[in-house]
């Protein structure tokens, strides 16, 4: 049998939530049991903040979906960058996103000549600061790091960024926000390095 504490434990490591633990049968400590030997309270609570990724470029790693994301920011010599304090938004596209580029495309950027090309796509990914999804909406247009302005619109209840849509939003991490998007963000010719 597992106590509170080992569940609790168990479910934060794995990235799930518990706010409260009470009544568990059978699991009694410091007088706090009711005259059956049932624990009424445990003092045991993990919060969401507590089982987040460090890091924009953890949490980008650890899900299989950013894979090609997690190349193009290591081919781009990001790594440090996105790790770092921040804080930082990012519109990150799935490997589905990417997938939709014209062939060849990724395998094209991420070679080393590219760098630069890769640096100034990836980038325009990227807001200074963390704007959550309530801040985004209320947004028309918002400066990337890459120096040029995305365009922000609402649509049918989505949120919009260039015409990729945001599918899930407000992912938290140590350092910054992550809003998945279903496209790749090619910046203005100008503003691509």
């Amino acid at each position: 049998m597992f106590t509170s504490k080992q569940i609790v434990a168990s479910l934060a490591a794995s990235g799930l939530s518990v706010f409260a633990v009470s009544a568990w049968a059978g699991e009694c400590s410091a007088g706090k049991c009711d005259g059956g030997g049932n624990a009424v309270t445990a003092s045991y609570t993990a919060k969401a903040e507590d089982a987040k990724p460090a890091t924009i470029v953890a949490a980008a790693a650890a899900n299989e979906k950013f894979s090609t994301l997690v190349a193009a920011v290591k081919a781009a010599g990001l790594v440090e960058t996105l790790s770092s304090e921040g804080p930082f938004t990012v519109f990150a596209p799935t490997n589905d996103a990417f997938a939709k580029l014209p062939a060849g495309t990724v395998e094209e950027l991420l070679k080393p000549e590219n760098k630069e090309k890769l640096k100034g796509i990836l980038t325009y990914h990227v807001v200074a600061g963390k704007v959550t999804s309530d801040q985004v909406v209320k947004l028309t247009s918002a400066k990337t790091v890459n120096g040029a302005e995305v365009q922000i619109k609402v649509v049918d209840g989505k949120v919009q960024i260039n015409g990729a849509t945001v599918t899930t939003a407000d992912i938290q991490v140590g350092n910054g926000v992550i809003h998945v998007i279903d496209a790749v963000l090619l910046p203005p010719a100008k503003a691509a390095h």
